[in-house]
């Protein structure tokens, strides 16, 4: 009798570690794709960060307050702009990122020199910067589907001598 009790707990035991894996896996995921995602960032990859996007992926930046819909939106008024008038961006983690079921979020500094034009014509400055901001990510299925980004705006603008 002992040892068909003994027999059911491991029984039981493995069968909720098969169970509960997969969720334990999806939450260590999420930080995953966002470091890749950086990492894709700051290699000026624009196509490979684009390719962590769901192809829904809503990115909003807080200082424009109108979100960017769909991953080749995304990667065009987003990546690429950056990417195109910082060819030296540096994006950084401040510490590691804070995970919690599908969202991560982390604070950041990010700079460079404004080498390039900008998307919406604003030519190059040949200024050098460096700003702080935070970033919140939800992550579904190992793509982001969704990116807010919350900065220093104002102190950016000022870098350049757009202000």
């Amino acid at each position: 009798m002992y040892r068909r009790q003994l027999l059911a707990a491991a029984g039981a035991l493995g069968l909720s570690t098969l169970l509960l894996a997969p969720a334990g896996l999806a939450a260590d995921a999420a930080p995953d794709v966002v470091g890749a995602y950086v990492a894709a960032w700051n290699a000026h990859d624009s196509s490979k960060a684009a390719s962590y996007f769901a192809d829904d992926v809503t990115y909003y930046d807080a200082s424009v307050g109108k979100p960017v819909t769909g991953k080749d939106a995304a990667k065009t008024g987003v990546i690429d702009n950056f990417l195109n008038a910082v060819p030296d961006a540096v994006w950084t983690m401040k510490g590691d990122p804070i995970a919690a079921g599908d969202k991560v979020s982390f604070e950041w500094e990010f700079s460079g020199t404004n080498s390039g034009a900008w998307a919406d014509g604003t030519a190059a400055t040949g200024k050098s910067f460096k700003f702080t901001g935070a970033s919140v990510f939800t992550v579904k299925d190992g793509k982001i589907a969704t990116q807010s980004d919350y900065y220093d705006a104002l102190g950016f603008y000022k870098q350049l001598g757009l202000m």
